[in-house]
């Protein structure tokens, strides 16, 4: 059951309710009629609203451009809030948000990165990404792990609608038009880029050297290394 606590998004509710504790709430950002469902990581620096959640194989994120605008899975465990309500989230000029990626390894380990002014489009530019400055421990891999692969403006791809900067791209002597179809899930991807936490979910012992995975380039690397865990939020600043 959601609280009855409620906000235009987690942080609000936090400074509002300090001593509130994470779980599902009902939030209500501008613009948006009916309030929806979220679920908040209430932290020592304030509230967070989670939009994406991996821990295992139940749920898949191998899906078409309407499921990934809409979301899928269960807020309190694995799930994607969806395009529409991220875009919700970080709408307006005035409105700045903090993005936050937690990576978790099979070896007991954990990183982070934080992206400053973090928001996306509406659907009509394919809910393109924008991102200011990095900071954190995972390394900048929504820029790249080498030069020509920056995902930042690039809209999201799925599956069934293509926009990324492949037509096609050359790894060695393979050659990729769809970044979706290749790694798996949707993802803003470029050409096809260092980042994407949508592809298939791999079990500890077999999950390094796919091409699918959960794969953050800048960690790990050189050879590619699936996550065990991840988690994407965002909190707004001012």
């Amino acid at each position: 059951m959601a609280s009855p606590d409620q906000g235009t998004d987690c942080t609000q509710i936090k400074k509002q309710s300090p001593n509130a504790v994470s779980g599902v709430y009902a939030i209500q950002p501008a613009g948006i009629k009916k309030p929806l469902k979220v679920y908040c990581e209430m932290l020592r620096d304030g509230g967070w609203t989670v939009f994406q959640r991996r821990t295992g194989p139940k749920v898949t994120f191998k899906r078409n451009w309407a499921e990934y605008k809409r979301g899928f899975g269960s807020l309190q465990k694995d799930h994607w809030l969806g395009l529409a309500k991220v875009w919700a989230l970080t709408r307006g000029k005035e409105r700045k948000s903090t993005l936050r990626i937690d990576l978790w390894d099979f070896e007991g380990g954990s990183v982070f990165a934080e992206y400053s002014n973090f928001k996306i489009g509406n659907e009509k530019t394919a809910y393109k990404l924008s991102v200011g400055a990095y900071t954190g421990t995972a390394g900048d891999a929504i820029r790249g792990a080498y030069r020509g692969i920056d995902q930042n403006g690039f809209g999201f791809s799925t599956f069934d609608r293509d926009n990324d900067g492949c037509s096609p791209c050359i790894f060695g002597d393979i050659g990729v038009s769809s970044c979706s179809q290749e790694q798996g899930g949707g993802w803003w991807f470029s050409r096809c880029g260092s980042a994407n936490l949508h592809g298939d979910w791999h079990p500890a012992n077999d999950n390094r050297g796919w091409m699918s995975g959960l794969h953050w380039l800048t960690w790990r690397a050189p050879e590619p290394y699936s996550a065990r865990a991840t988690r994407m939020m965002i909190k707004s600043v001012g």
